[in-house]
This record gives C-alpha cells, structure tokens and sequence, in this order.
C-alpha cells in the first residue's frame, strides 16, 4: 500500500497590505530628449500626455529600485521581513540573465532564506506577480510573499528611436500580499497573444550583440498596432475582471492601468464609462512609462495623494510586449 502523501492547503481570502516605490533620482523633461528624435515637447505632451519623466543614476541598478520598494513596503505592511516566505520580481531590464534580481532583492530587505524568482511578462508583469502571489499563499505555499515591478528600462533604450525612446522612465514598485479574512484579490483575467509579438520588444538578440552581427539591443514598438490592441481588446479584458469580481464599474474607487500613454488612459476610462467619482491613475505624467513597476507605482502615488481611497475597490490591468495582460480587482490598504 502506498503511503499518503500531505498536501499544502492555506487561507481561504488574500489581501494586499501595503505598497513601497522607489523612482529614479532625475527628473528628465522632455526638451531634454527631442533633439535626437527631431520632435519637441508640444509634441510628446500631445501623443503621450509625458510632461517629465524618471531616470535613475548610471551607478543604480534595478536592483537598487526593487530592494528600495520592498523596503518601504515591508515597513508599511508591519509584516517583519524574515516572514516574507517568496520575492517575485517582474523586470525585463535585469543586467545579467543570472543570478535572479528576486533572489539578491531578498537577502537585502532581510527575507533570506525566501523562495525567489524572477518573471518576464513586460508591462502586465506586476498583475502576473499579483496573480501567483494570490495563489502561492492560498495554496499554503507561502504566507506573506513581496510582489515587485522594477525597471530601468534607460539601459536598454536608443534615445534616436522615435517610437518609444521618449515614453521610459525608471523605478519599482512593490507590494506585500498574505492572508486575509474577506475576499480583497478578484479573480485574474490575463492571457497573451505571440503571434503579435514583434509589436513591441527588444530588436535584436544578445547573441547577435556578441557576435557583432547587431548594436546593443534596444526597445522598439508599433506605436499604431499596440495603441489600437490597448483600446480596444484590453477594454474586454478590463470588463472581464470587472464582471469577474462579481461587482459593477460604478463599485470602484480608483482605476489604474498600465502607464503607457495618457491617451490611452484616457480612452481606457471613456469605454469603461466610468463615473467621475472613479480616481484614475496617472502617474506617467511625471513619471513615465516603466513598464512592470508602472501599476504599483501608480497605485502608490495614487494612495499617497488621497488616502481616502484606503480599503476602496481598485482595477488593476497591464499589458505590454509580446501582447501579454493580466487584470484584477483588488482592495486597496
């Protein structure tokens, strides 16, 4: 006869406690950046709605932004460091494939010896971290797990490439997820769709780089095909959640999407038809596209800026290269 085995079980409900940030120490304007992309500010203001944005010194790495955020949020979620049980990271701007930023991120705030991994999923990163955290604590895995998106997207952008040079900016944002006793992370709507990979991403391979067949390889999009797939298929995806969490468009307290253009925000919350008591997120006014960390970082500001919005019902959605999304209602701490 074989022996049973036991299975983990956890908590029925998980919660967010609490979000750190962490932005790049320079403000960059953008009459800083037009002379190589031959615009102008007007310009950038018009398409993006970027007045300045975050960009961190050359000597910090993305590592530096992570561990910041963590720290802060460690700190404000009152869970002690050594009981955080898993770090993930969402970057694609890690220097080195290996070791894991996660992994360095944990010895740093104190949560050694923490399972840590590292995921690529772009701009919807931080939700797919939300998602697998959610997961990892209700399954007994881990009982308090730091999810963080943090880059620093000016290492790996060409300041002459007129489709998304003018959008990047740096920093991390973070959160700290555990047990709770009522519902506070809805259901994830997230997918993908590669066979529209090449709209925006990286233009050539590292390998290419060694071999001296290309130049460092940079971020590129289609600015067009990305603005229409945003509008358009990621308002399903946004309606999805919505109806996922069992709650009506008009229960939310804040909406934050993925900081990838205020036009797009903007069209975001007119197709939602979202009541003018909704906050919305836009922090890439002054902060600038950043990729995974753009939603916690949002969130931050946005909580900071009306602390009102504290135990609130929030829409969360990413979504960026390779066509990824993934989209949740939380409750906000």
């Amino acid at each position: 006869m074989t022996a049973a085995i036991r299975q983990a079980t956890g908590p029925a409900h998980t919660r967010i406690y609490a979000y750190g940030a962490a932005r790049g120490e320079n403000a960059v304007p953008n009459d800083d950046l037009v002379g190589p992309i031959d615009s102008s500010d007007e310009w950038i203001r018009q398409r993006t709605g970027i007045v300045t944005r975050v960009r961190a010194d050359k000597e910090t790495t993305v590592i530096d932004l992570a561990a910041d955020a963590v720290a802060e949020a460690i700190e404000r979620s009152g869970v002690p460091a050594d009981q955080v049980d898993a770090v993930i990271v969402s970057t694609i701007s890690n220097p080195k494939q290996t070791p894991s930023v996660s992994a360095i991120v944990a010895d740093r705030v104190g949560a050694n010896p923490a399972a840590a991994y590292d995921v690529n999923a772009a701009c919807a990163g931080f939700s797919y971290g939300v998602t697998q955290a959610d997961a990892l604590v209700r399954a007994g895995a881990a009982r308090y797990v730091a999810v963080v998106g943090a880059e620093k997207l000016s290492d790996i952008v060409d300041p002459a490439d007129r489709t998304i040079s003018f959008l990047l900016g740096d920093g991390a944002g973070a959160a700290i997820i555990g047990p709770s006793d009522t519902p506070g992370i809805g259901p994830t709507v997230w997918g993908s769709d590669g066979s529209k990979a090449d709209a925006v991403g990286m233009n050539h391979t590292l390998v290419e780089f060694r071999d001296g067949t290309a130049p460092w390889p940079t971020l590129r999009q289609e600015g067009p095909t990305v603005f229409r797939w945003a509008v358009w298929e990621m308002v399903k995806v946004a309606r999805r959640a919505i109806e996922e969490a069992g709650i009506q468009a008009g229960d939310l307290a804040a909406f934050i999407p993925h900081q990838a253009n205020m036009r797009i925000i903007d069209e975001f919350a007119k197709q939602l038809g979202l009541p003018e008591t909704v906050a919305i997120g836009r922090d890439i006014e002054t902060t600038g596209n950043t990729s995974a960390a753009s939603i916690p970082l949002a969130t931050h500001r946005l909580l900071e800026e009306n602390p009102e919005l504290s135990g609130g019902l929030a829409l969360q959605i990413g979504f960026g290269a390779g066509l990824v999304f993934g989209a949740q209602v939380v409750v906000l701490p």
